[in-house]
Parts: C-alpha cells; sequence; structure tokens
C-alpha cells in the first residue's frame, strides 16, 4: 500500500498537468501545455513515420493586420492557443498582439467570437501578448454566464475576466470584468505592460508585468499581483525589490507555473533596473533574477533561489519554471528545473529549493567603473553542462574568408574579454551569451517523465560599451526593445553617468563573429547531467542581401519555443527563416519542415478534436527580426484517409 507522501505526490502530479480523463483526447488547456510548462503532450497520432504528409488544415487571419496598418511594425505575435473542455465549449482560444482574443472552431479555424478590450495604445513599448489563460469558476452558477472565464492581462494594464462561450466580460469581476492594475503612481502603457498569460489556480488569478527596460535607473516596481478569480478583490501583492527604493523593475515577464496540489507558485524574476549600472542599488538585489516559490494564498515567500547576483549584464530569468517529477535511483521527488540566458539548467526540488545538482560557486571579474561593487562569485551547477560555451578567443574567430575572418579575431582582440560575467565599462566588453541569452521566453519541452528537456538556444555574441552621457550617439544607433542580431542599439540609463551602447559582434560583411550554429537545439539528460544531442536551429538563407536559393542550416537567433509529442516529435518554429520544422526527438534529425508567409516567433500546441490530431502555430512575426509582420494562424494535420494514392 502506497504511503501517504506517494499518495499525494501521485495527486499532486494528476493536478500540475490538468491531465485529461480516461477516454479524453490530448488537449491543450494552458499556455505550457500544462500548469507546469513542459510542452509535452500525449498526442501520437502524428509520428516518426508520417509527419512527413503533415499538410495545411486551416489558416486563420485575425484581422489585426487590416486593422491597425503601420502599428503592426511594433507587434511581436507570440499567442500559444489554449483549447478548452467541452463543457466551456470546446474552442481554440488565442490572444493576438493588440489583446484582442478570438475563439475558434478547432477543426475548421472559422471564428466563433471574439472580444476587443481597446487597450490604450500609447507609449514606446512593443505590442504583445503571449497566451489566455482559462479556468472553471465554480462559486459561479452551473450552466449560467461566466462559469467557464478566459482570463487576460492587456497591454494597458489591465486584467480581464470574460465568458468562455460568447466572449462576453464577467459583470461580476472587478469592474465590468475587469481590474485596473495600475494605481496611484499614474503609470502609462510605455512604462509597465503586460505579455505573458496569468496564473489561475485554486480560486487566485495572479499577473506579472513587463517594465520599461534601460531607460532609467528607477523604474516602477515589479510587483506581482494575485486576485480573488470570480470578484476581482486584490488578495496580495509581492515585490521582488522591496526596500530597494534607488531602483525598479525585478517584474515576472517570463510565464509563471504553479503546483496545484501542494498550492504554491513559481516566479521567474527579471533584472533589477537599471540594467547595466548597479552603483546606486548596492548588494545582490534580492529576489531579482530568481526563482522564488511563494504560496499561492498568501503570498508568503516558501523558498527562493537567485541565479544571477547584483546583474549587470540582462540576465532576467527568461523562462517559465518547469516543473516535473524527477525519478531516479528509486527516488521520487517533485522537482523543477530553470532555464536561464547564461545557458544554465538549475534543478531543484519544488518544494524545498533544494539543489538536485550541486551549485558551486564562480570567482567573476570585478567591475572597472567607480563605485560599482559586483558580486565576487556568481552560482553555477555542476551539471548539466552549460548549453552555450562563451569562451571565446581571437583563435576562436569565424569567418567565410581570410579577410573577415581576421577582423573579426582583431575586434576580438580589442575587447575586455575575461569571460562569462565581464561587467561592462567604458571599454568595449565581450558580452558573450547577450541579452537574448541562451534560453529565452520559450523555454523547453520535457519528453513526459523520462527527464529529457529539448531547448532552443540563441548563441550569437554580443558587445557593450557604457559610454558617459555628454557623449554624442554615433550615426546608426538606434533605440530598441534589445538588441537583434546586426542591430546596434544605445539606450539611456537616466539617473546614472552613462547610456549602454549594444549589438552583435559581426564582422564587415555582417556574419557573427563566433562559430555557428548561431541559433540551436539542444536535448539535456537533467537525471544524467549531460547533453544527449544538439543540433543547428534554421537557415541562414534570407539573412543576407540576396536571398540564397537554398537553406545554409547554420543556426539562426530565435524567439520562441518548441512542443513535444508521444509522436516521438518535437516542433518548433522561433528562427529567422519563416520554418515550421518538426524533429526526431532522439537524435534531432528534421523529418519535416514548412515554409510560413512570415517568422513564426511563437511557441505552438498540439490536440486531437473528433479524431484529428492538429499542430497549430502562429505566425505573424517580431518588430526586433525586422522581417515582416503578419496575422496568421496555421493548422496543420495529416491527411484524410484515401486522400493520396
Amino acid at each position: 500500500m502506497p504511503r501517504k507522501a506517494d499518495s499525494a505526490l501521485l495527486a499532486g502530479a494528476l493536478l500540475l498537468g490538468g491531465l485529461a480523463q480516461a477516454g479524453e483526447p490530448p488537449g491543450w488547456l494552458y499556455y505550457g501545455g500544462d500548469q507546469g510548462g513542459r510542452h509535452y503532450s500525449t498526442a501520437q497520432q502524428i509520428d516518426r513515420d508520417n509527419v512527413g504528409d503533415l499538410e495545411v488544415a486551416w489558416v486563420s487571419r485575425s484581422g489585426d493586420a487590416a486593422a491597425y496598418g503601420e502599428e503592426m511594425a511594433k507587434t511581436s505575435t507570440q499567442s500559444t492557443p489554449i483549447l478548452l473542455p467541452p463543457a466551456a465549449g470546446e474552442s481554440l482560444v488565442y490572444c493576438t498582439p493588440f489583446n484582442r482574443v478570438i475563439a475558434l472552431d478547432p477543426a475548421s479555424g472559422e471564428q466563433r467570437w471574439s472580444f476587443d478590450p481597446d487597450i490604450d495604445r500609447r507609449g514606446d513599448r512593443p505590442f504583445r501578448c503571449r497566451g489566455v489563460s482559462y479556468a472553471e469558476e465554480r462559486r459561479a452558477a452551473p450552466g449560467g454566464h461566466c462559469r467557464h472565464r478566459i482570463y487576460t492581462s492587456t497591454h494597458d494594464r489591465h486584467l480581464w475576466a470574460i465568458d468562455a462561450s460568447d466572449g462576453k466580460p464577467c459583470a461580476g469581476f472587478g469592474t465590468g470584468g475587469k481590474v485596473s492594475l495600475y494605481g496611484e503612481e499614474g503609470l502609462q502603457p510605455g512604462d509597465v505592460s503586460n505579455s505573458s498569460a496569468p496564473v489561475v489556480a485554486n480560486g487566485v488569478v495572479v499577473t506579472g508585468s513587463t517594465v520599461i527596460d534601460f531607460a532609467r535607473a528607477t523604474t516602477p516596481r515589479g510587483s506581482v499581483m494575485a486576485f480573488d478569480s470570480y470578484s476581482g478583490k486584490p488578495l496580495w501583492q509581492f515585490d521582488p525589490l522591496l526596500g530597494h527604493a534607488d531602483s525598479g523593475s525585478a517584474n515576472v515577464w517570463a510565464p509563471m507555473s504553479v503546483d496545484v496540489g501542494n498550492g504554491l507558485l513559481y516566479l521567474p524574476t527579471s533584472a533589477a533596473s537599471p540594467d547595466y549600472y548597479g552603483v546606486d542599488r548596492p548588494g545582490n538585489d534580492l529576489y531579482a533574477n530568481s526563482v522564488v516559490a511563494l504560496d499561492l494564498r498568501s503570498g508568503a515567500v516558501r523558498w527562493h533561489f537567485q541565479h544571477v547576483r547584483h546583474d549587470l549584464w540582462d540576465y532576467d530569468t527568461p523562462a517559465q519554471p518547469i516543473l516535473f517529477e524527477w525519478r531516479k535511483d528509486g527516488r521520487r521527488i517533485p522537482a523543477l528545473a530553470q532555464l536561464t540566458k547564461q545557458g544554465f539548467v538549475f534543478v531543484f526540488n519544488r518544494l524545498t529549493g533544494e539543489p538536485l545538482w550541486e551549485i558551486t560557486e564562480q570567482p567573476v571579474p570585478p567591475s572597472q567603473i567607480p563605485g560599482e561593487r559586483a558580486s565576487p562569485t556568481q552560482p553555477k551547477p555542476i551539471a548539466p553542462p552549460q548549453l552555450l560555451d562563451p569562451f571565446l578567443m581571437p583563435g576562436d574567430a569565424w569567418g567565410l574568408t581570410p579577410w573577415d575572418r581576421g577582423d573579426c579575431a582583431e575586434q576580438l582582440g580589442a575587447l575586455d574579454n575575461l569571460g562569462l560575467f565581464t561587467p561592462t565599462s567604458e571599454n568595449l566588453t565581450l558580452m558573450y551569451p547577450g541579452s537574448l541569452g541562451g534560453a529565452n521566453w520559450g523555454g523547453g519541452a520535457l519528453l513526459d517523465d523520462t527527464g529529457m528537456l529539448l531547448v532552443n538556444i540563441n548563441n550569437v555574441a554580443f558587445t557593450g560599451q557604457l559610454i558617459p552621457t555628454a557623449a554624442e550617439p554615433a550615426p546608426g544607433e538606434e533605440k530598441q526593445d534589445h538588441p537583434a542580431a546586426g542591430h546596434r542599439m544605445r539606450v539611456t540609463m537616466q539617473g546614472t553617468p552613462y547610456d549602454i551602447e549594444i549589438g552583435s559582434l559581426q564582422s564587415f560583411l555582417g556574419i557573427p563573429c563566433n562559430p555557428p550554429p548561431w541559433g540551436k537545439l539542444v536535448a539535456v539528460d537533467l537525471l544524467k547531467g549531460t547533453i544527449a544531442w544538439e543540433t543547428a536551429l534554421g537557415s541562414v538563407h534570407e539573412m543576407g542581401p540576396v536571398t540564397a536559393p537554398f537553406h545554409i542550416e547554420w543556426g539562426t537567433p530565435n524567439l520562441g519555443g518548441g512542443i513535444a509529442t508521444a509522436g516521438g516529435l518535437f516542433f518548433i518554429g522561433a528562427t529567422m527563416d519563416r520554418q515550421f520544422r518538426a524533429f526526431d526527438v532522439s537524435n534531432g534529425n528534421t523529418l519535416w519542415q514548412y515554409t510560413l508567409p512570415v517568422d513564426a516567433t511563437a511557441t505552438p500546441m498540439t490536440y486531437e478534436y473528433r479524431g484529428k490530431q492538429y499542430v497549430v502555430i502562429n505566425a505573424g512575426g517580431h518588430h526586433m527580426f525586422q522581417r515582416g509582420t503578419g496575422d496568421y494562424l496555421y493548422a496543420f494535420a495529416l491527411p484524410a484517409r484515401g486522400a493520396k494514392p
């Protein structure tokens, strides 16, 4: 007979995944597939043997391109749809970058309803929405309006609850269906907005925020806010930088996870402001750059781990914490894996915060900036190995010819470069990885209970330099949300003595100076602490001044994530080549790919509906890559039996 602790563990595992009951087809009820962000589906109708037959089942367009015109240039299409359960209407629901919520027929892509919150579009922040959340509100009348609810957080900082069957606001939630997330501070959408889906569990709905980067020393607080999911009544707030008055941010912009059975909420917190200058925020900036476990009902801290101390590199915690069961040497431990921009994977007991792979202290270089007190050490797990190699010396320079390779070697020789965590200074400094990572918000996909994690990685070297504020910007410098490959940006850190200039390290041919692949897919065995395999992710054939007539698989910068299925497949877009790919999870071989009209910088999802498995991805481009935008939602499926000879 199982012990009580084992029974609780099994119950927690069932609650964690929101798993389908016996006989129900696989669905996708949450942004990350389940509440723990595993990005995994038990669907296996599409498998290694037949994935090559995939074809377009339907295409739906949101209408944003026609409605918003030039404003589309400020968008990043990042939404992952969810499939509602039959009791809630069984619609496929997603959000557009302008926070419109749209419900579709899962078989045809025909629109069933839409909801437009008519957001305030002021400010400089790009428009984005990664997803919406669903919950059955059992305090509402059975069969009544808003028994089944969709929750969404908007660009202009409102939390909405709308009915899952018709998209109309829930009148009893807040005021007219929405709660304002602004207080007396009177913040504008350009200062603070929202991108990731809220978390809903046990009668509580929790939302993070996206706070303006780089621009000034003291930014809005990165408070996480919790509300009663029925009434919208405030329950608690958590400020990761409480007591640090001369800073700000440390916000939670990446997706959160929740262990429903144990009542724990997991926050991936970002860097404190300003990102690259810490003189006025001495100390470690707790709880910035951390995984923080909170009690879902009270907001009390249960444990935390800080993976970057006194961040000077914009190494936010970028991805949803992944909750799973650690099964090793007869042990069954509720676990959490956290990916970082540095390319580390930290693994913990998610109930206690105890590391499941030992964490060591790595000595790192001091800062050259007067008054800056960089942390003397940074944490590093003994396993798994770092997912990219940040060691880059002149002899490692890469190029197509001796001339551009020599140019890269000369540039590398002139940089301040003491390895990972070299602080920026008034000298040009290597930043490898840069603020895109490593890993980013796409996170990873865990293959069921095997402990095998698949994650896409950026692998492009950047440089950074602190410029005294009296200096004039150089020609061609531009302000961006983040530096993308091939671009340099210079932004103010108002309230400090410096601006920051950041850009990719490339030769006079515009090619990265570090060896390819510049984007890659890595399979990590969390239980063995090893890399099982890795492969290039993306082709550069469209990234040059002239499009090549064939693919060149050197990898590209990538944003968005992937999903794994029981059919032995890993599906991902994310790259700067308009491709949607399926990989074999056992070895990384590409089994299928499809050319989309624009880049798909979003995470796909999959579901079974009326006996057919569909794979769906949002294709709308990303403002940082400047490769075009759109408003497409593509669904793929196997052809009907007998449709092909």
